[in-house]
């Protein structure tokens, strides 16, 4: 072999010593990387040399205030200091299905899917994503039965075209034939995909609402009717738009960002702007309060067939029975939710441990009792002036009055004995999940921008936390009370042969222990 010069042989060597004395420290004269610093120096001392290290710390609690300011054409700007280098920054308008009444149903969803589409400054959706793209940044929107939302998140450099483009929009959208025809499409397929869906859950929602505020309201459809699909165009959209997305009814809500460099940016883009719609006065403003109504809806459907293939799901039918509850502007709003944390449930398949909500009322006397039953499930839905507290079942279609008994049952017993170590259990769970959701920047961008169009002002966690805490079980008895002298709202989709009457849901929900009026049967 070659001749090898004397630095390789310096390195052979070099590598069989550390290998043979492992641990040894280096030779005293090694410089370090560092710039020699000696090696003698505790890890508990500080390093000579090294400037003194700065930690962050929040400094009391004002750090994490919201600030909020109202512009003078009543936009409300609100912003939450966040450490990061993105910001989220949105809009929040007070505009979604329960406004519906005089209009076209469908509005709201026809508005989500032309959102970010092209504007008056924006040639099209492509254009508004590279500008974007410039700052990291991702758009998004939501409309939901009382809001809709515009929200981006970017570099908080960028800050100043996020606004503008946000302002765009919203305020100047072309709204052409051809986004128009495309979105309608898109909606169409959105309805076949839905009604397809091994998960019957939006559709039960949707059907829950409309048997508890009968054709009012939150009660309106959230998704658009096939049929009115080709009857909104751009002169239906201006109409709703002239009334509903005014500057009184929204709000400029950003987290990570100065609060003065996002009210400067909403004068520069929001205030004094015209739409293109025009900027005549809103006339038909729909301020109706939600009516609960009670009653039923149903839907029969095969679903047989709904999830074929190597391990189909079997053919199921699905319950979800509701009472009012109340807006999350009251009181009693946090007691609502420490009782459906403490209901819990989910699917029989769930597989997990102590966080999961295993001990779970839904989970121990429903799931772990009958096998049979597939899903069991506890929602609250709640909205400025009223909510909805549910309970969604799905098993076999024999099974169906059983398995609506058991949820009778389990309503009933809410408003029996309440352990001190469910409740806490429930109210530990409702603070960490809180918690653990904010501390999602998006989240908190929500949360800001929501209480701020509700209530002009945002209780901070640490608020919501005591609240919490502070709930009593005669607290869970006193709700529960109340919501089960209301009338019940039932949905029901599947194969509904075995299903009781609403009169005699209605009676089991009225009895001492929840059980269904016997019926007697002349030929079984």
């Amino acid at each position: 072999p070659g001749h090898r010069g004397p630095g390789c042989a310096r390195t052979r060597g070099r590598r069989r010593g550390w290998g043979r004395g492992r641990g040894r420290a280096p030779p005293c004269g090694r410089s370090y990387s560092a710039g020699g610093a000696p090696p003698g120096v505790p890890l508990s001392c500080p390093l000579p040399g090294v400037p003194k290290a700065v930690f962050a710390a929040a400094e009391g609690r004002e750090r994490f205030e919201t600030r909020v300011t109202a512009l003078e054409n009543g936009l409300r700007v609100a912003s939450q200091r966040k450490f990061g280098q993105f910001c989220t920054v949105g809009l929040l308008i007070n505009s979604g299905s329960r406004h519906e009444a005089k209009y076209l149903s469908g509005i709201s969803h026809f508005l989500e899917k032309l959102a970010f589409s092209s504007t008056a400054q924006f040639g099209s959706k492509d254009e508004i994503l590279l500008t974007l793209e410039k700052h990291g940044g991702i758009c998004d929107c939501q409309a939901s039965r009382d809001t809709i939302m515009y929200a981006v998140s970017a570099d908080a450099k960028g800050l100043d075209t996020v606004v503008n483009l946000l302002a765009d929009v919203a305020l100047q959208p072309r709204l052409s034939d051809e986004e128009i025809e495309m979105t309608r499409m898109a909606i169409r397929f959105e309805l076949e995909d839905l009604n397809m869906r091994p998960d019957p859950e939006p559709l039960l929602t949707e059907m829950i609402h409309a048997a508890a505020y009968r054709e009012n309201t939150v009660g309106l459809n959230r998704f658009c009717p096939v049929e009115n699909t080709n009857k909104i165009d751009r002169q239906v959209l201006h109409s709703y738009l002239r009334n509903y997305y005014t500057p009184d009814r929204m709000v400029l809500a950003g987290v990570g960002i100065e609060h003065e460099q996002l009210v400067e940016c909403a004068k520069k883009y929001l205030l004094g702007v015209e739409p293109v719609w025009g900027s005549a006065q809103a006339k038909d403003v729909d301020r109706s309060v939600a009516q609960y109504t009670g009653g039923i809806v149903k839907v029969e459907k095969d679903m047989s067939d709904v999830s074929l293939g190597p391990t189909p799901i079997p053919e199921l039918t699905h319950i979800m029975i509701g009472l009012e509850s109340c807006s999350f502007l009251e009181e009693d709003f946090i007691p609502f939710a420490v009782l459906n944390m403490m209901m819990g449930g989910g699917g029989s398949f769930s597989a997990g441990g102590p966080g999961k909500g295993m001990f779970t009322r839904l989970y121990l006397n429903v799931l772990n009792r009958h096998h049979w039953m597939y899903n069991a499930t506890s929602y609250h839905h709640s909205y400025e002036d009223t909510g909805l507290l549910c309970i969604h079942a799905s098993a076999d279609p024999k099974q169906v009055r059983e398995m609506v008994e058991i949820i009778t049952r389990e309503f009933i017993l809410m408003a029996g004995a309440v352990g001190e170590v469910e409740l806490e259990r429930a109210k530990t769970q409702l603070k960490s999940m809180l918690m653990m959701n904010l501390e999602s920047r998006p989240v908190i961008f929500e949360d800001v921008g929501r209480q701020v169009l509700a209530t002009n002002t945002r209780k901070l966690p640490h608020e919501l936390c005591a609240l919490i805490s502070q709930v009593k079980s005669a607290d869970i008895k006193r709700v529960v009370t109340k919501m089960l002298h209301k009338k019940p709202a039932v949905a029901a989709l599947g194969d509904l042969t075995d299903l009781p009457t609403y009169e005699h849901i209605q009676a089991a929900l009225s009895s001492k222990d929840g059980r269904l009026p016997r019926v007697y049967r002349l030929f079984r």
